[in-house]
């Protein structure tokens, strides 16, 4: 099909960030990703394809709330920007329609989802090619890739995508798609690039980049002025079956049991809090768990520089569901606290068991309680752990690092996928588009 094409420079790098939904509170790794990046001279661009949901919200947030590009999924401005690519090129339109469709069929929640965004990604494309945008950026390879690849088919716009973990190992519609369009796909581990290259087939090999996930490494710096007391257990996870928390209780239970004298503090929110909140009252345990509930990422900070150790037993679910890396662990590291954690996904890329904390077999509340237990009982492998784990993460984890990899890659990518572009510097075939919708 014909597309639409850039009217603007190249001179300056403009990135759209499309992201399921925003604000999050649990995806503070999205927040920190754009504002690292603008912060390299970037300009970027955030588009929900929905609003956020959060109990509460980061201040760092809050600015981006207002910048950000919202948009109803049904408006005038959306029939209208439907209108402009139907009249241009209208075979090309349904193309892309039809490639989606066929594409997505086979899981209702799926297909559904597609349809709905189908027309908003359409809105984006054409506010892209207003704004000048140079580079499209999806988090999460399953919906916001989608609206990705919509906009790249209509307007030429090269774009990429993030691959995470449940975006890849659940989701897998259009995958080999997404990753044949897309200049570069970004895994977050090494495990993920398989998960895709397993999928697609080893010709995607090169175009798959793995980029560790980063995190700020001067704020989240060590801090032993913690008073003394029961031996601290942080857990900072959403209420959900793969977070694992009914192991963490049992284990606690165990601790209990033995003699080991604790306070084990679980954040987050999520649909199993009152399932978690019965297995605690029926422990006896509710001197010893304490649930307090959603924090932002500087109480969660603080709560980190309190703690002697953070856990995340995660447990990969029946669907297929299971971690990738998460970030708490890697914050809890940077902060120079020993890590146990559910030997599963990309998790042993980021944890030396025995080196900077321990790896323990998922759904086994005996095992976390033993590795616990250990960590209790001897403050200087614990002192241990934590130097060697703040120093992988600033070596390999470093978030101000792999915002340079990733921005490279966009404006490699940009100069590499506009060079081939015949209709970028003809006039006939360009659009400017002046007029508001």
């Amino acid at each position: 099909m014909q597309n639409t094409r850039f009217t603007k420079s190249l001179a300056t790098p403009r990135i759209a960030y499309i992201v399921s939904a925003f604000p999050v509170l649990t995806e503070t790794f999205i927040l920190y990703d754009i504002i690292a990046m603008e912060m390299l001279g970037v300009a970027v661009e955030l588009y929900p394809l929905r609003w956020g949901r959060a109990p509460v919200t980061h201040e760092e947030a809050e600015r981006w709330i207002r910048r950000a590009h919202y948009h109803p999924f049904f408006s005038l401005s959306v029939l209208r920007a439907q209108w402009h690519f139907i009249r241009r090129d209208p075979a090309g339109y349904f193309q892309v329609w039809a490639e989606v469709l066929r594409g997505t069929w086979g899981s209702a929640n799926f297909f559904l989802g597609a349809i709905a965004l189908f027309p908003k990604a359409v809105l984006f494309a054409y506010e892209m090619v207003s704004l000048g945008i140079t580079h499209v950026h999806a988090h999460f390879a399953n919906h916001p890739a989608v609206a990705a690849l919509i906009i790249h088919r209509l307007t030429g716009i090269p774009f990429s995508f993030t691959a995470r973990g449940t975006d890849i190992q659940v989701d897998q519609h259009m995958l080999r798609e997404k990753v044949d369009a897309a200049e570069c796909a970004i895994a977050v581990s090494s495990y993920n690039k398989k998960i895709i290259v397993d999928e697609c087939g080893p010709g995607v090999r090169e175009k798959v980049h793995v980029i560790y996930g980063g995190v700020d490494v001067d704020l989240l710096s060590p801090d032993r002025s913690r008073s003394d007391g029961p031996f601290q257990i942080l857990c900072v996870a959403r209420f959900e079956e793969v977070k694992g928390h009914a192991y963490l209780v049992e284990a606690c239970r165990l601790l209990r049991e033995r003699g080991v004298v604790f306070e084990c503090r679980l954040l987050g929110n999520g649909p199993l809090l009152p399932v978690v909140e019965k297995q605690v009252a029926n422990a006896g345990l509710l001197k010893e768990v304490r649930l307090l509930g959603p924090r932002t990422y500087h109480e969660v900070v603080c709560e980190l520089q309190q703690a002697d150790t953070v856990v995340l037993p995660t447990a990969p679910t029946a669907s297929g569901k299971c971690e990738g890396i998460p970030n708490v662990l890697k914050e809890a590291m940077a902060c120079g606290l020993p890590v146990i954690a559910s030997a599963v996904g990309g998790i042993p890329e980021l944890v030396d068991d025995g080196r900077t904390g321990f790896l323990v077999p998922p759904k086994n509340a005996a095992a976390l309680a033993d590795a616990l237990q250990r960590l209790s009982e001897d403050e200087a492998l614990r002192c241990q752990f934590g130097r060697a784990g703040r120093a992988k993460v600033v070596r390999d984890f470093n978030l101000r690092i792999s915002t340079e990899r990733r921005a490279s890659l966009f404006l490699r990518d940009t100069r590499r996928g506009s060079a081939g572009r015949d209709s970028f510097n003809n006039p006939e075939s360009q659009v400017t588009v002046q007029h508001s919708l």
